[in-house]
């Protein structure tokens, strides 16, 4: 039996143990955070555009990082116990830097759940770790066409397309990102960076 029918037999396997992980665990530090008055909204779309509304407005920086942190935990639950497991398990092999591996997992969930904005995120990291670069951006184009406000992916477009020496594209990114993010310190300096390096090259 190949390894990857060991492996989908394995997610079969652990269809019950998943529901109950899912159920009785946090899946991660997020979730330990409490939980938002928003969630008395009828549907987690809701719940996020609230959310998005209060991170735009808030200048407070641990505030607004407080309500990034909701939304990252919004993003995080797949809606799937058996995704939700194999999310984990994606993350134990990265944390024992066993990135092939991670991969197929990642490669898994997506097939499970293509539209996951988070199995997507996760595998466009892994990529741009293991120096996939085409790969991640093209995982981040599918995060961002699920999600166009996920400040994360943003990121990490803007940093590869700086990598890549496409500056005034890197802008653009930052620019976008501050704009769903504005009271990011790090996103700030950033853009301030990026633009006064494009500032000097034209002068």
């Amino acid at each position: 039996m190949s390894a990857m029918r060991i492996f989908m037999t394995s997610i079969l396997a652990f269809s019950a143990l998943a529901v109950w992980t899912t159920s009785g665990t946090p899946l991660l530090a997020a979730e330990a955070l409490p939980q938002p008055e928003t969630a008395s909204l009828a549907t987690p779309e809701q719940q996020l555009d609230s959310l998005f509304a209060e991170l735009k407005k808030e200048r407070e920086e641990d505030r607004a990082r407080d309500i990034a942190n909701r939304i990252r935990q919004q993003w995080q639950d797949s809606g799937s116990a058996t995704v939700n497991l194999l999310m984990q398990w994606a993350d134990k092999a990265i944390a024992d830097d066993k990135k092939s591996m991670a991969l197929d997992i990642l490669d898994q969930v997506i097939v499970l759940a293509p539209n996951y904005v988070e199995g997507w995120n996760r595998r466009a990291t892994l990529h741009y770790q293991m120096g996939n670069f085409r790969k991640a951006m093209s995982d981040v184009s599918h995060v961002l066409a699920l999600e166009p406000r996920h400040f994360g992916a943003l990121a990490g477009m803007a940093s590869m397309l700086e990598d890549a020496g496409k500056s005034e594209l890197a802008l653009r990114a930052w620019q976008q990102f501050l704009d769903i993010y504005p009271s990011d310190r790090k996103a700030q300096e950033q853009l301030g960076e990026l633009a006064e390096r494009l500032a000097g090259s034209r002068t």
